[in-house]
């Protein structure tokens, strides 16, 4: 039975609403601690095949740590649009709208300051914790005055994820978590010895800015190729263009699934610790990524650098770039329409 959620405010001057609060969800087999400024999944910690527990994810110990930078999205709740649209502008209801060039020539992950740095609201309640923020009209040049409610709770042995949001005005929204994952421990090597399945018969190839090219690619024959189960580090070097892009996987997988309910994504070992994580999700399309820009210059909890490729990442999404790809599913949310979406990151040992 899962024990109350417990909120704590680390170092919060009286009548200071601009300084980060920590919520802690517990039960015997999962805590996570998750902070308002920017819906962050500070720690996740999982048991291994021993029992014992460890810290999955990689961040900060210090929760105000995010507030002076956090360039990596660690733990973030991602808005407006989880990941890239090209060339920072798109069309809708016959507007165009510009939006901040924050990757090049690209708009990624909401702008120049996306969900991932704003204050929610939190409410929490036993086991579960609901955070709300209300995004105006054209904030980082998105239309529409856009309400969104995120809801954290725990699973017997894992972490849900419930997104839903409404609009008044025509937009497009493409919210997920950037959570990055070491099931060996946060901090302690590289991912590159983990083992991935991905329910994925296809995947979107990119061009050199790392936006779909609109095609939907068979991964079969590919270093893109996770229908069965590979460890990462296997092909991630392979003479391939696509890896080259990205200095590694940084692409959308075409889930399989059929009907509207939780379909399985993706299915992840980590042989030393035994611990696995499965990946259900509501979306049409996971976001692999393995940490090609970390580089061993960050220091993380309990002082730890975090290597190239020290964690992955499993970011379920709708594609990138759908507001300019009219053949892929749509991202546009109307009045009177809800967007509702939900993940779920469950875990075991083997």
């Amino acid at each position: 039975m899962s024990a109350p959620l417990l909120a704590q405010k680390p170092k919060e001057a009286a009548g200071n609403s601009d300084l980060p609060n920590v919520h802690t969800l517990k039960n015997d087999k999962i805590e996570a601690k998750i902070t308002n400024y920017g819906g962050i999944v500070m720690s996740l910690m999982v048991p291994d095949r021993t029992g014992k527990m460890g810290d999955i994810v990689l961040g900060f110990d210090d929760p105000e740590h995010y507030i002076r930078g956090n360039p990596s999205y660690f733990g973030a709740l991602i808005g407006r649009y989880g990941n890239r649209i090209g060339h920072a502008k798109f069309t809708l209801e016959g507007k165009e709208y510009t939006l901040a060039k924050n990757d090049g020539d690209n708009t990624l992950h909401g702008g120049n300051k996306g969900f991932n740095q704003k204050f929610w609201t939190p409410k929490d309640d036993q086991n579960k914790l609901t955070l709300t923020y209300v995004s105006p009209d054209m904030e980082e040049g998105f239309p529409g005055t856009l309400t969104a409610t995120v809801t954290y709770s725990l699973l017997p042995s894992g972490l849900r994820i419930e997104y839903m949001a409404k609009t008044d005005k025509a937009t497009v929204v493409n919210l997920t978590n950037h959570s990055y994952f070491n099931l060996a421990g946060q901090g302690n090597g590289d991912v590159l010895n983990h083992e991935i399945m991905i329910n994925a018969d296809r995947f979107t190839p990119v061009d050199q800015g790392l936006i779909p090219t609109g095609v939907l690619q068979p991964v079969a024959g590919t270093p893109f190729d996770f229908r069965q189960a590979h460890k990462i580090g296997e092909r991630i070097n392979a003479n391939d263009q696509q890896l080259k892009y990205a200095k590694g996987y940084d692409h959308n997988w075409v889930l399989n699934r059929t009907g509207a309910g939780m379909s399985l994504a993706a299915h992840v070992t980590e042989p030393t610790s035994g611990r696995v994580m499965e990946v259900w999700t509501q979306e049409p399309g996971v976001q692999f990524y393995t940490g090609n820009f970390l580089d061993g210059k960050i220091t993380g909890k309990g002082g730890k650098k975090y290597p190239f490729r020290g964690a992955l990442c499993l970011e379920t999404q709708h594609f990138p770039d759908s507001p300019n790809k009219p053949a892929f599913p749509s991202t546009e949310l109307k009045p009177g329409q809800t967007y509702r979406t939900a993940t779920e990151y469950r875990f075991s040992t083997k």
